[in-house]
């Protein structure tokens, strides 16, 4: 069975930092894309960013600049650091990898559970 786990989330003050772990269950990240999205209740899920197996990344314009996606093969994990947080960063963040290897994240297989960050006004 695979399936990702997350770890990491917390309450940070405005400006401060965190970093999001994602270990995946059952599959290697080394030939497979892998995403952070995130969700706010009442909104739709966005992406936050995407690491692709030849380690290129793309970031949504709102966290440019302050959040990297990295991931280590050797461990199996992928990160998210996250850097001058802002209360509207605040939201569930999840992990994700493509259904298929060596592609875009276009077509996500596996959700995590999620873990909350939460950044106050």
């Amino acid at each position: 069975q695979v399936q990702l786990v997350e770890s990491g989330g917390g309450s940070v003050e405005a400006g401060g930092s965190l970093r999001l772990s994602c270990v995946p269950v059952g599959f290697s990240v080394r030939y497979r894309c892998m995403g952070w999205f995130r969700q706010t209740p009442g909104k739709e899920r966005e992406v936050v960013g995407t690491i692709l197996q030849n380690i290129t990344t793309t970031y949504a314009d709102s966290v440019k600049g302050r959040f990297t996606i990295s991931k280590d093969i050797v461990k199996n994990i992928v990160y998210l650091q996250m850097n001058r947080l802002k209360p509207d960063d605040t939201a569930m963040y999840y992990c994700a990898a493509d259904r298929y290897l060596n592609s875009n994240c276009l077509d996500i297989g596996t959700w995590g559970q999620g873990t909350q960050v939460t950044v106050p006004s």
